[in-house]
């Protein structure tokens, strides 16, 4: 059983002891810190915190938690119930809120639960932000509101069905040749709220879905991030409905993955090449996505004579350089699409519009739209090191040893190689190196990151 408090929030197993693992106290704790740092922000007479959830067992019972230690601090809160992720982002700025909690432990196991914390944008708090919420949950310097000035619940439901009206109005998703090319999707909800937005998004726009674990449970039917290891049942729906594609979120519907019409994965890698692509032919501009995302995107950006640029590994570091760069798209290779027109954050709903937009107007299978794109092959594996090893120094001397390559070392050491990259980061929470490596062959991917391990071990001395 885990408890892990960091800057991007505090995410735990179910149960346990206090400190151990996300209780009640934990969160109680953490949600009264968050609201007592919203407080601090801005002097105003009356607060507001949207807070939503996706379909986790323990869902229910920490939104009230979380809601009413804000309603202990007199703060309103906007309860929009079952939702996602894109969703509460979308609905801060349209309460005129000062923030967002969303409870969600995203791909992880329905065990796990987590807080999600936004700013009044209705985005990710930056680094400092997030360690100045710590650092009050550790002190316990935070006051609460007499019985006058308690803060109120209100309930909104619709929330799900304006995020859908926001994706439909955008220009660049184009209804008709959506609804004339009568789409069928298998639709694979993993039994938590994207069963409930996505197929309400495709019926809007005239699409026939075929639901697939859509019944908002939080029994999760398989592992729930969306990797083709965990996807048989979807490939088999999709063969047997006879269905154009298969679309497959993760219980918060950040992350967004398709199947071809064979039931094969088109590559969660590919999920933002194949909607920058789209966006690109309309809109030229800059992308960005994250360290250890496909050169896929690069490539499909310099075609439209845009540049691309690749951010620390976070959807805050991702952010942060698209709003520099001016980015027209962005996100990142786990199946991550950011549409700044909408909002600044993962949207599964708005990434479903402009790939079936894309879809539309090429007039192609999914099989035949994935051979338009250049074939990279990722690696994703990890080196488990002896607590107390100096993994800043293993790494400081791999960046010597590769000196004379193309490196960045803004998040851990890339190093980029004329047909392949590397990229060696450390986890903030465990005595882990993590290696990704990409490649024109699987073969060369694992080999170049067998490769990396090995030297790892040398250079630790393991």
């Amino acid at each position: 059983m885990t408890l892990i408090k960091s800057i991007s929030g505090i995410r735990g197993t179910i149960g346990g002891a206090v400190e151990e693992n996300l209780t009640p106290i934990d969160t109680v704790k953490f949600a009264a810190a968050y609201g007592t740092w919203l407080k601090q922000q801005r002097n105003k007479d009356n607060y507001r915190v949207v807070v939503g959830r996706d379909a986790r067992i323990s869902g229910e019972m920490i939104q009230n938690l979380v809601m009413n230690t804000l309603v202990g601090l007199g703060i309103h809160v906007i309860d929009v119930g079952l939702s996602t992720t894109p969703t509460v982002e979308v609905a801060v700025p349209m309460e005129h809120a000062d923030g967002g909690v969303i409870l969600t432990a995203s791909h992880n196991p329905k065990q796990w639960n987590a807080l999600k914390l936004l700013n009044h944008k209705g985005e990710f708090l930056n680094g400092a932000e997030g360690q100045k919420i710590l650092e009050l949950a550790e002190s316990n310097d935070m006051h609460f509101a007499e019985v006058d000035d308690l803060g109120k619940i209100t309930k909104n439901d619709a929330y799900i069905d304006l995020h859908i009206d926001e994706v439909l109005d955008l220009p660049l998703v184009n209804k008709k040749a959506i609804e004339d090319a009568n789409f069928k999707v298998v639709v694979d909800g993993v039994n938590s709220t994207g069963g409930i937005a996505i197929p309400l998004l495709l019926e809007r726009l005239g699409v026939h879905p075929v639901k697939l674990y859509c019944e908002p449970t939080g029994h999760f039917p398989h592992n729930p991030e969306p990797l083709k290891e965990h996807l048989g049942d979807l490939a088999k729906a999709v063969v047997k409905e006879r269905a154009d594609l298969g679309i497959v979120v993760d219980p918060d519907v950040d992350r967004l993955a398709f199947m071809d019409e064979k039931g094969e994965m088109f590559g969660e890698e590919y999920t933002l090449v194949a909607c920058a692509d789209y966006v690109l032919s309309k809109n030229p501009g800059n992308t960005v996505s994250n360290m250890s995302s496909t050169r896929a995107l690069r490539d499909v950006t310099e075609k439209h004579g845009g540049t691309y640029e690749a951010s620390a590994v976070g959807e805050v570091n991702v952010v942060e350089l698209m709003k520099k760069n001016n980015v027209v798209i962005g996100g990142e290779g786990n199946g991550g699409i950011i549409y700044p027109e909408l909002h600044y954050g993962r949207d599964a709903l708005v990434g479903v519009a402009l790939f079936l937009s894309l879809l539309a107007e090429k007039k192609m299978t999914v099989s035949e739209l994935r051979t338009t794109y250049p074939n990279y092959y990722m690696s994703k594996k990890k080196i488990q090191l002896t607590p107390g090893l100096d993994v800043d120094g293993i790494l400081s001397t791999m960046e010597s040893n590769y000196s004379h390559e193309k490196l960045t070392t803004i998040d851990g050491v890339k190093i980029d190689f004329a047909d392949s990259w590397v990229h060696l980061r450390k986890s903030n929470t465990e005595p882990i190196i993590r290696i990704y490596t990409e490649a024109q062959s699987q073969v060369e991917a694992d080999s170049l990151a067998d490769r990396f391990i090995a030297e790892i071990k040398a250079v630790a001395n393991i």
